[in-house]
Parts: structure tokens; C-alpha cells; sequence
């Protein structure tokens, strides 16, 4: 009697994927077909809420030609009732995402940027809707990782740590706890690691029911239940979306039960949503004439299956990077890499896509004792985890890591051991030089006193785009650069 049924579909990390893919002659994915599916089960119930968990933006040009919005236009026909601030969508800027949140016409919440002079916050940290008779608080929760994104935006903060956030959705909770709450869930980008330690932090007394989250692109066969709370991810795209059909009662304002389902999105289970498919080939016939052009071939196709291991694309950029360079290394961050293959024919669109962003590069001088140091702090147990910055290295080097004993079992550069007084020029990305603390374990002021740091290319895109113009046939392989012992 007091018992209410609640459909809670949820995205996370929809990157751009517009467009459906071809797999096995079956269209998959796109906004279309997303849409598609979001809208029947709609007409199916009232009792139907759909909450995106972060990182809407990039992977697409046509979200970056419009820099992020055609994507808000686009997310305004998907119609999400709440959708919060993943790491990404700071890429343009926090002044531009401010921008874009006044042309969205659905909630984008935050509880944890704020302006640290006044802490004052960003965004709506939770938003209350009714839902068929069901009251549910949504409350939004940001990565750390987003401090990375705005090192220039000196007057913009964020939590440092997840028992900050643990404490922030007490207090939010809190304050709702006279009020009538039936069901309390936090939409997170986080990654599957912090949520399992923010639900461990959670006192059960602020009655949070679920965790939907985002961020690790983890795909799941059922929610992780953790101190209570079952916590679920719906990998990453637009080819699945997550489906809670609950059961909450009313008068405890607890969950009876729950059923939860990854569901493929395709053809044979959702219709197409004319309306969003006319909108994407809007946007898709702008850019076309733009991006649909020959840039170079490879021999063959080359992939990027993860960032956590040496890949023939991350040979291939850390060494055009690198070629005719004044440094001697190039690290090349792995997350700069958004496709997992590219080629044999490679498009002005497959090229902006897969390296969108375009930062400087900045050369150092490090000592092989500070080398050997920044490279065991990036392959420190986290890594493995997916959280944490990770690097592919240009040629010459010859790395193998022992994960039990933590220790460099080779360390060499053109065939040589690195000694500890041995000087070497190396490259990074902008966004890595203005984290170069958090990212590479080694203070940036002890490495600036061997040289003073400086910018040896304005633009990482203008030096990619030249390389593959004028050469074809480009080819790489995995070459035992990077080696881990299990």
C-alpha cells in the first residue's frame, strides 16, 4: 500500500558518441536511439526519472567545433530530469560551462565547485523532484580530478578529498531530514574506487539509497552494494544505459526493492527518436564538409586498447612528438588518446577526435634519480586502478616495473642504465606541467632548479596535424617501452 514503483535510467560519460556505430550490421548507440529508448519507457510510466552522471562533453567535433553547445542543444531533446558536472565539462572553461548551463533546460548540479574567495558555490549542489508521487533528492558530486582541469581558474575550487565530499552530503541530508525525502541519491564522477569509499564514509542516518556514478567508463553485471548502498556505473557512451526499476516505501522513505538491468541500446531495443536523428544531421551536415577529409593513411589499423599499458597509437604520437624535438623524451599523456583504434584511413574528424586537446608542450630537465622517482609514482598501485595520470613514452626508453616488489627492474635509456646524475630533456603537455606535483610525485620547483622550465611548442594539434599531412603510410608497434611483471 505505502509501496511506490520508480524507474531510475541513468548515462555517464556519454563523451560525444552521437552518432550510432555499425556492429555486426546492428546500428548501435547514438543520441537517436538513446533517445529513442529513454522516451518509450517514459510512455510506458509516470514514474520515470533519467539522471546523467557527467562528462557529456568531447570525443566528438561536433562537440568541440561548437565547443560544448550543440551537445547542451542535443541533451536538451534527450531530456534528462538532473545531470551533473563531470570533469569534463570544464575543458572550454568554467566561464563558458557557466554559459552553457543558462542555455540547458534541465538542472545541472554540483555540490563541490565554488569560488574560493567568497565560497561561494558554482552550481544547485542537489535538486528535489517529484516523481509520480515520490520525492527523491539528487545530490552531485565531483571527481578531484577537476582541480586538474582548472589550475588557470585560480579563483575556482573544489573538495580535496572524498571525506570533504562525505561530509558535504551530511550536511546537505541534513538539512533534509525534517523534510519529506522518500528515496536520496547521489549522482557521482568519482570513478568505482571513490564511490565504494564514499559510501563507507556514509553514516547511515542520512539515508542515502543509492549511488549512481561515473568516470572509470565501468561497465557492470550488477550494482556493488556497499555499507547498504548499491552503487552502479553504465560503462561509458551512448551503447548501454542503466535501468533501476525500484520499489520504494513511502513511509520508511527507504528502498523495498530493486531490479537493475544494463541495457544495450541498438535497433532491435529502441526506436529511433526522429526528432533528435534530424538534430544530429543538422550538426553532422555542418561539420562534414569541414572534417570529412583525408588526412594521412596508416598501413594498418593501430589501437589504444588501454591507458594503462604501452600502445602502438601511444608509440606513434610520443615518437612524432618527440622526432626533430630539442628534448630527448617525450611523455605523452594516455588519456590524451581518446580512441582505442584509429586508421587505416584517418579523417580530419578521426584525427581532432582522438587528440582533442590542444596544449602546449612544455621541455624540463630532470635528473635520472628524479626520472626514476616520477616514473614509479606513476606506476603505483593506483594506476591500475584507472584514476591516475598515465604516460606512453617515446622510443629509446626501456622501462619493466615488478608491481609486487614496486621496484624498476630495468631502467634504461638508448640501451644504457640512467644513472642518478645523469641528465635528460623531457616533454610534457600543458595540462600535465600545471599538475606536475600531483601527476609525477616530484616537486616541479626541485625539477625547475636543474633549468628553468619552458614551452617548446604552442600547440600539440598543429604539430600532429602537420606530421601526418606529410606522411603516409605511418606504422607502430608495441615495442616493450613500458613492461609490467605481474
Amino acid at each position: 500500500m505505502f509501496e511506490k514503483k520508480i524507474t531510475l535510467l541513468h548515462s555517464n560519460d556519454l563523451h560525444g558518441a552521437f552518432l550510432p556505430e555499425d556492429k555486426d550490421g546492428v546500428q548501435t548507440g547514438g543520441l537517436a536511439l538513446l533517445s529513442g529508448y529513454v522516451k518509450h519507457v517514459r510512455e510506458q510510466s509516470k514514474g520515470v526519472v533519467y539522471v546523467i552522471a557527467g562528462d557529456m562533453f568531447r570525443g566528438s567535433v561536433i562537440d568541440s567545433e561548437y565547443r560544448g553547445l550543440s551537445t547542451i542543444d542535443l541533451i536538451n531533446v534527450l531530456e534528462p530530469d538532473v545531470a551533473i558536472v563531470g570533469n569534463h565539462e570544464v575543458d572550454y572553461g568554467v566561464a563558458h560551462l557557466l554559459f552553457l548551463e543558462k542555455c540547458a533546460d534541465f538542472p545541472l548540479i554540483n555540490a563541490n565547485l565554488y569560488i574560493t574567495l567568497n565560497n561561494t558555490r558554482l552550481f544547485e549542489p542537489y535538486r528535489v523532484l517529484n516523481i509520480d508521487g515520490v520525492s527523491i533528492l539528487f545530490i552531485g558530486i565531483l571527481t578531484n580530478e577537476v582541480i586538474a582541469a582548472t589550475k588557470q581558474e585560480a579563483v575556482v575550487g573544489s573538495f580535496v578529498d572524498i571525506e570533504e565530499a562525505a561530509r558535504a552530503v551530511g550536511i546537505i541530508c541534513d538539512n533534509y531530514r525534517t523534510r519529506h525525502t522518500d528515496l536520496t541519491v547521489l549522482i557521482t564522477h568519482i570513478g568505482i574506487e571513490e564511490d565504494r569509499r564514499l559510501a563507507e564514509l556514509l553514516d547511515p542516518s542520512w539515508g542515502v539509497d543509492l549511488i549512481i556514478g561515473g568516470h572509470s567508463h565501468t561497465f557492470m553485471e550488477q550494482p556493488e552494494v556497499v555499507n547498504g548502498i548499491p552503487i552502479a556505473q553504465a560503462g561509458t557512451g551512448t551503447g548501454v544505459i542503466g535501468r533501476f526499476d525500484l520499489m520504494v516505501n513511502t513511509m520508511t522513505n527507504r528502498i523495498a526493492s530493486y531490479e537493475w538491468h544494463c541495457v544495450p541500446i541498438n535497433e532491435n531495443t529502441a526506436p529511433v527518436d526522429e526528432v533528435m536523428q534530424e538534430m544530429i544531421e543538422h550538426y553532422r551536415g555542418e561539420t562534414d564538409a569541414k572534417y570529412k577529409r583525408l588526412v594521412t593513411y596508416f598501413k594498418r589499423k593501430l589501437t589504444h586498447p588501454s591507458r594503462t599499458q604501452e600502445t602502438e597509437l601511444g608509440n606513434l604520437y610520443a615518437d612524432l612528438l618527440q622526432e626533430d624535438s630539442s628534448f630527448e623524451i617525450m611523455l605523452m599523456g594516455s588519456g590524451s588518446i581518446r580512441k582505442t583504434e584509429l586508421g587505416p584511413l584517418v579523417e580530419y574528424q578521426d584525427m581532432s577526435e582522438n587528440t582533442p586537446y590542444d596544449d602546449k608542450i612544455w621541455m624540463l630537465k630532470v635528473k635520472g634519480e628524479q626520472f626514476r622517482r616520477m616514473v614509479k609514482h606513476i606506476l603505483r598501485d593506483e594506476a591500475w586502478e584507472g584514476h591516475t595520470e598515465f604516460y606512453q613514452f617515446s622510443r629509446g626508453v626501456r622501462i619493466v616495473y615488478n608491481k609486487t616488489t614496486h621496484e624498476l627492474v630495468e631502467f634504461k635509456f638508448n640501451g644504457a642504465d640512467i644513472t642518478d646524475n645523469q641528465e635528460l630533456l623531457i616533454a610534457i603537455q600543458d595540462y600535465h606541467y600545471l599538475n606536475f606535483d600531483d601527476f609525477f610525485g616530484v616537486p616541479l620547483a626541485e625539477v625547475s632548479a636543474n633549468m628553468k622550465p619552458r614551452i617548446v611548442a604552442s600547440s600539440l594539434k598543429n604539430i600532429v596535424e602537420e606530421y601526418f599531412s606529410t606522411h603516409q603510410g605511418l606504422d607502430a608497434h608495441v615495442e616493450g617501452r613500458l613492461v609490467v611483471l605481474e
